[in-house]
């Protein structure tokens, strides 16, 4: 009788080829799963940007830059709201085809993403000796699933370019006490106004000499777009800028502020003001606060995301593509939970609930607020506990962040951290 033919030999942990195998596995089924998640946000078709392109175009034809509208189903009517020293930065791009701005915009937040997550995970991947390309792939696939990353790429925003500055700025050059130290932050601030908050942050870690280059250059990029354009700079600093509804209406549920969750709670009416900017003072002081505690212990991650966390609750309209800090804080989180000690009760149930937190994290901001809702055109006063819930997704777990995100002491050999704010 012939010989039954040899099994196969059996796939091992240990088996370098096993490893290889489920490897290529899990980056397939996560890079299949783009496709589903990208599809419902390619109806945005770059609105954004043809907004930019359009204003630019409308300029250059000798009108007032902030005179340029476009309807919208939702928000009504759209205007070009950036700062003067962006128009300055964007007008080169109407020269080109719109497709072919379309393309460097994908290309360059692609890459952005690329080089960011790089960033913030080769620390965490030297730390815990994990596998170095297929933790960095596995980590750039899930960045690229969530909604914010989505949103930015499919509405053709900016989004990840000031996410470069900054990091570039308070993950090297600021600990470093680079001289340029505070140019990135400075630059970020005159392109969009959000990233002032990280000045605030330089203010309230004492890094004195980079928040006076942050400011120096955030002054010289706005004097140099005023110089330019005097009459539409004159215009944007003591009208536009104050005019929130020429961005899009509060309530919206896209809006993920604390301004946001107020106006929904009291649609069509605006909320109180007074009532406002006391929560904001309370939110601000209490997260720069724990920001700059994780400075002062060596954890600079920790604190820029407390700090971009503080940034987007205490704007006025913070959209879900403008809230990348989701993304640092799950990688604080997930180090935290690699770096506690699992050999006893305390450390172990440490464990649990920050790999809770972090899984929890990653799953709200990938399945996200907007992508697969429509939310409707009209302002809806929120009236039930289910959809408070869900229309303040992003503002609620924020609010959770800015209490629950650990601080990790650099200084210690055993990695200890602290679970909750004392």
């Amino acid at each position: 009788m012939p010989a039954e033919p040899a099994a196969p030999p059996a796939v091992t942990d240990d088996d370098p080829g096993g490893r290889t195998v489920r490897r290529l596995v899990t980056l397939l089924a996560l890079a299949a799963v783009l496709p589903a998640l990208y599809l419902p946000g390619m109806v945005h078709d770059f609105f954004d940007l043809k907004i930019y392109m359009r204003a630019m175009d409308w300029w250059a034809a000798g009108n007032p830059l902030y005179d340029y509208v476009q309807p919208d189903r939702v928000q009504g009517e759209l205007y070009f709201t950036y700062p003067p020293f962006s128009a300055l930065l964007l007008r080169p791009f109407a020269l080109l085809p719109l497709g072919a701005t379309v393309a460097i915009f994908t290309v360059l937040t692609g890459l952005a993403v690329v080089v960011t997550t790089r960033w913030l995970l080769a620390p965490v991947i030297a730390r815990h000796g994990l596998p170095r390309v297929f933790s960095l792939t596995v980590a750039v696939l899930l960045v690229l699933a969530v909604e914010s990353t989505r949103e930015t790429i499919t509405f053709g925003q900016i989004n990840m370019l000031l996410v470069v500055l900054i990091l570039a700025d308070l993950l090297f050059a600021v600990p470093r006490a680079s001289r340029w130290a505070g140019v990135g932050v400075g630059l970020a601030t005159a392109l969009k106004l959000f990233p002032g908050i990280f000045i605030v942050y330089l203010l309230a870690t004492r890094r004195w000499r980079a928040a006076a280059v942050a400011s120096a250059t955030a002054a010289a990029a706005t004097l140099l777009a005023a110089a330019v354009a005097p009459r539409d700079s004159w215009r944007f600093w003591t009208h536009e800028l104050w005019a929130t509804d020429r961005v899009g209406r509060t309530d919206y549920t896209g809006n993920q502020s604390l301004f946001g969750l107020l106006s929904r709670i009291t649609a069509p009416e605006k909320p109180h003001q007074l009532l406002w900017l006391l929560l904001v003072a309370a939110i601000a002081g209490y997260g720069l606060w724990r920001a700059a505690r994780a400075a002062r212990a060596g954890d600079t991650l920790t604190g820029l995301a407390l700090t971009g966390l503080v940034g987007s609750l205490v704007s006025p309209i913070t959209w879900t593509h403008h809230i990348y800090w989701f993304i640092p804080a799950v990688v604080v989180l997930t180090d935290a939970a690699l770096s506690a000690d699992a050999t006893t009760g305390e450390g172990a149930g440490r464990r649990r609930l920050l790999a809770a937190l972090a899984v929890g994290t990653s799953a709200l901001i990938v399945y996200g607020v907007v992508t697969f809702h429509d939310w409707g055109i009209a302002p809806v006063r929120t009236d039930s506990p289910g959809e408070f819930l869900v229309r303040n997704t992003y503002v609620l777990l924020s609010l959770l962040l800015l209490v629950t995100l650990p601080v990790r002491r650099e200084g210690r050999r055993s990695r200890e951290m602290d679970s909750l704010p004392k």
